[in-house]
């Protein structure tokens, strides 16, 4: 009778403490009850237990197990996931003869994209690598679903970053980065969504181009900066000559602005302080000195 009632408290105190450490983020998780073991289950799990109560108080220490904040732990009762799915973080309770578990870690983890050898839609060869950043969303799916999550979210990356950079030519590429990261976290998010996975941030990091068609788009760069740079020269000695044209009106209107213009120049040379000057003097002046 005392052995019965020492069971019942202990099996009592087993699905107190699951139904403690019962995450809500497992509501729509895989869920299997414990009726779907059977009659043999259902006997190896008394055993189990009765096994538990006469080792006692040493297995206790095999029954109890901690996960940590950022760990979820998916049980697994004679292969079924328990009814509940992920426990944790906390203290969790588990028969050592009939039960595993499996510790899930969900904070978010990060890796590089290797380099890809891309060929463009307008068939330019382009070397491109990045980041991604993920986290495990619901740690039963990411177990049940998957062998393995995070070799699977790799390979699922390299492949969605060389098919999305197909679709676009060159200068998208270049121009367009943050268009192709979130085109890319879009398409890795639904992909991986029945592996509990959850893509929260792409980065493209460097685009690498051949040599001969950086040498080329330095060319095509540089041709194009002197094109523009004698358009503005041209620009500049048009606009000169117009302000030319309207002084040499002005100073026709009245001969004494030549000479004031003179005294101005000669006035500009001697701050220099030159050796030898020489001005030109009108015609009109020698003539009239000339005729005196």
């Amino acid at each position: 009778m005392v052995l019965f009632h020492t069971y019942s408290s202990l099996l009592h105190l087993h699905f107190s403490i699951d139904r403690w450490c019962y995450t809500n983020d497992d509501t729509q998780a895989l869920e299997t009850g414990d009726s779907d073991i059977g009659v043999c289950g259902w006997i190896l799990v008394l055993f189990s237990i009765l096994l538990t109560l006469l080792t006692l108080p040493l297995s206790i220490w095999m029954c109890i197990k901690i996960v940590k904040e950022y760990e979820r732990a998916i049980i697994f009762r004679l292969g079924r996931i328990l009814r509940g799915g992920a426990k944790g973080p906390g203290l969790f309770f588990i028969l050592p003869c009939t039960d595993s578990f499996i510790n899930v870690d969900m904070r978010t983890i990060t890796f590089d994209i290797p380099p890809q050898e891309v060929l463009t839609k307008d068939s330019v060869t382009v070397s491109v690598d990045g980041v991604v950043y993920y986290r495990v969303q619901n740690a039963t799916l990411a177990v049940a679903n998957i062998t393995n999550a995070d070799a699977a979210t790799r390979l699922l990356a390299q492949t969605t970053l060389r098919n999305v950079l197909g679709t676009k030519n060159l200068a998208e590429i270049l121009s367009d980065r943050e268009e192709i990261a979130h085109s890319m976290q879009s398409t890795l998010d639904d992909a991986t969504d029945d592996w509990g996975i959850k893509v929260e941030r792409v980065e493209i990091k460097d685009v690498k181009l051949p040599l001969q068609l950086q040498r080329a788009m330095a060319a095509e760069a540089e041709a194009t900066r002197e094109a523009r740079a004698k358009v503005i020269a041209a620009e500049g000695e048009m606009n000169a000559s117009r302000a030319l044209k309207e002084a040499s009106l002005v100073i026709a209107e009245s001969p004494s602005a030549l000479q004031l213009r003179y005294l101005q120049t000669l006035n500009t040379i001697a701050a220099e302080k030159n050796s030898t000057i020489i001005f030109p003097l009108p015609i009109d002046m020698m003539q009239s000195f000339m005729k005196h």
